[in-house]
């Protein structure tokens, strides 16, 4: 492999997980939306608070220790009561989160590795096509 091939392959790992920690894509994995753009809307409508406090920031990147929580009040809305219809609980969780969906909590355990991003996402491309 060349040095060339090593350093994007490297960059395409590092896009990936920055990607991965983004809020509204860890909202999405824990299986408490049914898209990304679902997750990004709950997000930013303030639906979350981030250990602790309420945020409104999609692209906010998360960081192990941090705790995902859906706010009480929101608790309350139709949808989180029928999370379970809308977005069943799926088998396919990130290792690097911990879910309670009782609690509708979310717990960053780890950071996410090439592996725990989507297979079909050819990150080489993407690479290659920005550093034109």
């Amino acid at each position: 492999m060349s040095e060339a091939n090593k350093a994007t392959g490297q960059s395409g790992e590092n896009l990936l997980r920055l990607l991965e920690q983004r809020a509204d894509n860890a909202v999405y994995r824990a299986g408490l939306a049914t898209s990304r753009r679902a997750a990004r809307q709950l997000v930013t409508h303030g639906h979350f608070m981030l250990n602790g406090r309420r945020f409104d920031i999609p692209s906010l990147r998360l960081k192990p220790g941090d705790v995902l929580i859906v706010r009480e009040h929101s608790q309350k809305s139709e949808y989180f009561k029928r999370l379970d219809e809308v977005s069943p609980a799926a088998g396919d969780i990130p290792v690097w989160l911990k879910v309670d969906r009782k609690k509708l909590s979310v717990t960053v355990s780890g950071l996410p590795a090439r592996e725990n991003a989507e297979p079909e996402i050819k990150e080489q491309l993407i690479v290659e096509y920005y550093s034109r």
